[in-house]
């Protein structure tokens, strides 16, 4: 475990595992590196997987006296590239990681070897909205209804109830501001114009029964970014990377084998 040193002097975590081909992960909104929990060791099998905290979060700096931006956030990721003296990394965004991800790929593209974009969405006008229901409880996360209301939008009910160490990773226990400032910039994202510019090839995995980020949105992605792979979960929801295992996990794997930094 280790911590890079963003321009602002912000402090972000990270920590490796494995070896092999560099493999960065970005976490979703106010959550932290314990999402990936499982699925990283899997991972970590065929690759060095980077597991990161951005700002306002686990055990990187949470500066709130300023907004966040995708682009402040994706600086950070690049600050942990340097600090490892990765010259280029794959890169594994979920949700609002996603969106890091998608802006990592336009603004530093000699820096990223494969993207694999998960349960995300391109932001701005184009975004295909949540349902009311599911935007009031993400509004409620912190408190114990709230909890068990997120709890079933990651994932099917009968999954969650059976896997109460997983559903524990995916509910925010960051400060309330650093809350704010992660949804605000996930809020005020507009990657739309940028999609077409992004080089890298691309993998876009998605539950087919996501309520938090819709469906809708992965064919947006796809369409929207040259040459993009396609991935519809079935009978799975926003948290696809730990009820879809193994096989959301293999499609990674498959993608990044026929995608080598080295080619």
């Amino acid at each position: 475990m280790s911590h890079a040193i963003a321009a602002d002097g912000t402090r972000i975590w990270y920590d490796t595992l494995g070896e092999g081909e560099p493999l960065l992960l970005v976490h979703g909104q106010s959550l932290d590196h314990t999402m990936w929990n499982g699925v990283a060791e899997e991972l970590s099998r065929n690759h060095r997987v980077v597991r990161m905290d951005l700002r306002g979060t686990g055990d990187s700096d949470a500066p709130v006296d300023a907004p966040y931006t995708m682009d402040l956030l994706a600086r950070d990721a690049l600050a942990v590239l340097d600090d490892l003296g990765l010259e280029r990394a794959h890169v594994y965004g979920f949700s609002m990681g996603g969106k890091v991800a998608q802006t990592l790929a336009v603004t530093a593209p000699g820096r990223i070897g494969a993207l694999v974009l998960g349960s995300t969405a391109p932001g701005g006008e184009h975004e295909v909205e949540r349902p009311v229901e599911a935007s009031m409880a993400l509004r409620r996360a912190n408190t114990e209804e709230g909890r068990g209301l997120i709890a079933h939008l990651f994932y099917t009910p009968a999954w969650a109830d059976t896997h109460p160490d997983t559903v524990a990773t995916i509910v925010p226990h960051n400060p309330l501001r650093a809350q704010r400032r992660h949804y605000e910039a996930s809020l005020h994202h507009d990657g739309w114009d940028l999609l077409p510019d992004i080089t890298a090839p691309t993998l876009v995995l998605h539950g087919e029964d996501d309520e938090l980020t819709p469906v809708a949105n992965a064919k947006l992605l796809a369409d929207r970014i040259p040459g993009a792979r396609l991935s519809i979960l079935p009978g799975v929801r926003h948290g696809y990377p730990h009820e879809a295992e193994p096989r959301a996990t293999r499609e990674v794997l498959d993608f990044l084998r026929e995608h080598p930094l080295t080619r």
